[in-house]
């Protein structure tokens, strides 16, 4: 209803004061005043029916936007950037999570005297810091680990998840190259991490994916992780520059492609290969050679049991200059480094069982048998090779290796050498690492 004027108000008072003109002359203005405030009273009473009851949908908004009671009003937001702010889409969570490991070594050694005469000795192995997580379709994994004699970067990398839930991930990842994730069950691994052909992390790019029972990778790799070659505290093993050999990785394209059979069953086996190509750039000659790998390995997950098989062969043809011998390159990392041979074959043979546990304080017992051998191409070459018998207990956060490993002319047991020489003489060493995850 529209509300009348006050004009029109008046008006109607004169008339009805016309129509009583006797009575209007013994009234006082008091009294006059006091009927056009009835009148006016009685008007909004009639305009307040016909309001709508239910509020607009931006008033339920702004209100929406209101603090709680007690709560501070914002000065320099009006209602409708209020308004602006409640329509705008909100994003979800991040899915950030940060963890991280203490282990601690048990070690007896019968190829050092030290650890004879003390009947074995213990220390920390790592102090490991993680983050891994989401935002939207973005993606983010970070480890950086303390060793007693070095700190370093495990991995760290962004990825980006399409649709169809293939990666891309860029930064420091894991080379897909063979058994993945790791060609082992121990904590000691076996011959190809220590040639760095296994749980290799190297920076570049790569984009996987998986498409029912075929997954497969590809890769390019600018260099090593640290783009400093010379620098040996590194935790996987990537051509270094110690003394006359003087050779760094780099340009490094990887491909890898697998199948597995009755995926989703209670019998998996994923059957695949892999291949790798890369330069090698030789700073004293300003030269660059080359590398290529290649492998095909067998993963297969039946019951309880695991049985890996893995062939690799490579070559390195480095652009040494004159003098510095091409039958052996030089790889490093955990602050040292070695030769291994430029031409060689490798071989892998490993089978676990997963027991059921005796006890309910005990989540997982899985006991494994690892078995590498390095073949070296050179002639008179001692073969290297590494057996592990073990066993690994998972107990809530706390998760521990219990490994014997006998090892004939491996790097780090005595004077074994990857490259020729050595002795053909196994060593042992026991070894339980302990470790809290979190």
């Amino acid at each position: 209803m529209k509300r009348p004027s006050l004009a029109v108000m008046v008006a109607l008072c004169a008339g009805l004061a016309g129509g009583a003109a006797q009575a209007a002359e013994q009234a006082t203005v008091e009294a006059l005043l006091q009927r056009i405030e009835a009148l006016e009273a009685r008007l909004r009473e009639l305009e307040a029916r016909e309001q709508p009851v239910t509020p607009t949908l931006r008033e339920v908004r702004v209100a929406q936007t209101m603090p709680e009671p007690g709560a501070e009003l914002t000065d320099a937001v009006s209602g409708s950037e209020r308004l602006a702010a409640v329509e705008e889409p909100v994003s979800p969570e991040p899915e950030i999570h940060a963890g991280g490991a203490l282990r601690f070594n048990l070690v007896h050694r019968d190829f050092v005297d030290s650890s004879e005469g003390k009947r074995g000795e213990s220390g920390l192995d790592v102090f490991r810091l993680n983050v891994d997580g989401r935002i939207d379709n973005i993606l983010v994994s970070a480890e950086y680990r303390f060793y007693s004699y070095m700190n370093t970067i495990h991995h760290g990398w962004l990825g980006y998840e399409f649709e169809d839930a293939s990666q891309l991930q860029i930064g420091i990842h894991q080379v897909p190259f063979g058994l993945l994730p790791y060609a082992a069950h121990n904590a000691w691994f076996g011959v190809p991490y220590y040639l760095g052909l296994g749980d290799d992390y190297d920076m570049g790019v790569r984009y996987q994916r998986q498409d029912g029972p075929w997954t497969s990778h590809l890769a390019f790799y600018k260099n090593e992780e640290l783009n400093s070659p010379g620098d040996l505290d590194r935790y996987s093993f990537d051509l270094v520059q110690v003394d006359d050999q003087q050779n760094e990785e780099i340009n490094q394209f990887n491909a890898r492609l697998a199948y597995t059979f009755g995926l989703g069953s209670s019998c998996e086996t994923e059957v695949g290969g892999s291949g790798q190509w890369s330069e090698v750039y030789n700073a004293v000659s300003d030269r660059r050679g080359d590398h290529w790998a290649a492998a095909a390995h067998v993963d297969s997950r039946c019951g309880r049991w695991n049985l890996q098989l893995q062939g690799i062969r490579y070559a390195y043809d480095p652009a040494n200059p004159v003098g510095v011998d091409s039958a052996a390159v030089r790889v490093g990392a955990f602050g040292g480094s070695y030769g291994i041979a430029s031409e060689a074959d490798v071989a892998v043979a490993n089978l676990a069982y997963n027991f059921e546990s005796p006890v309910p304080w005990i989540d997982q017992i899985t006991c494994y048998n690892d078995y590498s051998r390095l073949f070296k191409d050179e002639p008179g070459a001692i073969d290297s090779q590494i057996n592990t018998l073990g066993c690994a207990i998972g107990s809530g956060p706390l998760f521990t290796y219990i490994d014997y490993i006998l090892a004939s002319n491996m790097a780090f047991f005595g004077d074994g050498s990857m490259a020729a020489g050595g002795r053909d003489e196994w060593r042992r060493r026991f070894n339980v690492n302990i470790g809290f995850y979190w």
